[in-house]
């Protein structure tokens, strides 16, 4: 099967800015155009060099960290400086525009910059960028079309997450457009809001996305989080759903040259994220139950989880995309909507294995 392989990496960095054009009118704007600062945090998804050209990593398995000490330098210069002296309007789409072109590295590169857990933008390798924006609400929900006995089936609640992301848009405009939202959705039972009778993550998503449309023509899809490790994506035409797993494991990485520390045994606390395609089944409001993605690669993860991975099949050579090879060759039989894995060896710093439609990512 074809694939595409992206390492991803991130580097904090702290800094203050003034944001003399933000957008006009009201106590944000005043308090962006006056000095301020952030924990930012930098992030780049980038294929590895394309046969002949050269690396920039020293060895098999060595991507992950090559491509973070890499972003790390260059964001070093903004580390605890005033970004106006380094960008000329420091927003965060132009500070993920000024990396780019530092780290210089071709083919289809994705960086990004979060100037807090709410906010960030993210430029392509064609340098289209994207804006997003997290919100937040508690409320109620069941899912009344579930088989008896089913635990969504009672009535619970959830702390939900909501991300928009949109090109050529400003956050301010995703901000007005969200707020009758926040009003409609927060402190709420979902099932008594009309279209949401049956409020399934993919159904929440598709409902907002019909709403913030056609006042945001820029939208390019909404992502909604019913738990810190599960969610779904809608586009407009296309579901997908998430799940995130840890394990905690050892390793050892083969061609490593000899005294680096990667070439003895070592350890991770990992993050899996499993994305996965399909049609939604109109009856029951989802594509699949997270519940069932989980116990279905129960006997692949229990290979993973407090073992020796080096033992895996091409591990010991390539490190974590040995292990994401493996874990799909392992899970795709049974979890044919399986299209894509993510595997982060610390936050943010992986690689993505993708054989099906592009997907989009969310902030590290």
């Amino acid at each position: 099967m074809a694939e595409h392989v992206l390492y991803a990496a991130s580097a904090p960095f702290e800094s203050a800015r003034r944001l003399p054009d933000a957008a006009p009118g009201g106590a944000g704007a005043a308090r962006a155009a006056g000095l301020h600062g952030h924990s930012f945090l930098a992030t780049v998804r980038a294929p590895a060099p394309i046969a002949g050209a050269a690396p920039w990593a020293p060895f098999p398995g060595g991507e992950v960290d090559a491509l973070r000490e890499r972003l790390q330098a260059c964001v070093a210069p903004l580390d605890y400086q005033l970004l106006n002296e380094h960008v000329e309007t420091p927003g965060d789409e132009n500070l993920a525009r000024w990396v780019a072109a530092r780290l210089a590295l071709e083919g289809e590169v994705q960086v990004g910059v979060q100037s807090t857990r709410c906010q960030g933008a993210e430029v392509d390798g064609q340098r289209v960028a994207r804006v997003w924006r997290r919100y937040q609400f508690e409320a109620a929900h069941c899912l009344p079309r579930v088989a008896a006995g089913h635990k969504c089936g009672r009535m619970h609640g959830h702390g939900f997450a909501v991300l928009l992301h949109a090109s050529a848009a400003t956050p301010q405009l995703l901000d007005r457009t969200w707020a009758p939202l926040q009003s409609q959705l927060h402190h709420a039972c979902l099932n008594e809001i009309p279209g949401l009778e049956n409020p399934t993550s993919e159904i929440i998503a598709s409902w907002i996305w019909a709403r913030l449309r056609p006042l945001v023509p820029q939208l390019s899809w909404v992502t909604v989080c019913e738990t810190a490790t599960c969610g779904a994506h809608f586009d407009g035409a296309r579901y997908r759903i998430w799940k995130d797993l840890g394990f905690d494991s050892a390793v050892r990485l083969a061609l490593a040259p000899e005294g680096d520390p990667r070439r003895q045994l070592h350890g991770h606390s990992y993050r899996l994220r499993l994305v996965l395609s399909a049609s939604l089944d109109t009856m029951l409001g989802w594509t699949i139950d997270f519940g069932d993605v989980k116990d279905i690669f129960a006997p692949v993860f229990a290979r993973l989880d407090h073992h020796p991975l080096h033992e895996l099949p091409g591990v010991a050579q390539s490190g974590a995309l040995g292990i994401v090879r493996w874990a799909r060759d392992q899970a795709v039989a049974a979890l044919p909507q399986l299209d894509r894995i993510e595997l982060y060896e610390t936050p943010g710093c992986g690689v993505i294995l993708n054989w099906g439609a592009q997907h989009p990512a969310l902030p590290a």
